[in-house]
């Protein structure tokens, strides 16, 4: 985590957005789920679409976008819920009270004397709302992703 942030720090992504999203979007497991997903696209599709003329850039945006979106999708619903559950890499990088997350809010709510636990309740559910509404939308893509279904 120190040579994150000191690479955070060098490049001025401290208290930004960018500092908070850049380190979870290259996960180990999300390299090696693209990893696999790519292994099992089929060669025989690639080598039909350079006997019609295309490109290898074609063949990427034409060919091997549209039938890894699942895979797509699947990472989008890891990626988000990873980072919206995060609460050590938030508190590190964003040092500024406008700059929290609904995790350390929800933390912040059991610091203290007494704990109103129907506040704390209330939070968590609002906390998770908008990871269930992400998975509810992406679910049928999710599924199909993690199970590396390739048409």
């Amino acid at each position: 985590m120190v040579p994150l942030f000191k690479m955070m720090s060098q490049l001025g992504f401290l208290n930004t957005v960018w500092g908070f999203i850049l380190p979870s979007l290259a996960t180990p497991f999300l390299i090696m789920m693209f990893r696999q997903n790519s292994r099992n696209f089929p060669l025989d599709l690639m080598q039909a679409a350079r006997i019609d003329g295309l490109s290898e850039v074609g063949i990427f945006f034409r060919m091997y976008v549209p039938i890894m979106k699942s895979t797509y999708a699947a990472a989008a619903v890891i990626t988000f819920m990873n980072a919206w559950n995060a609460y050590l890499w938030p508190k590190v990088v964003l040092n500024k009270a406008e700059a929290q997350t609904m995790p350390m809010l929800i933390a912040n709510l059991s610091a203290g004397y007494s704990i109103d636990y129907g506040v704390l309740m209330m939070g968590v559910l609002f906390c998770s709302i908008p990871t269930m509404i992400v998975f509810f939308v992406l679910q049928k893509q999710f599924a199909e992703g993690i199970t590396g279904a390739v048409k």
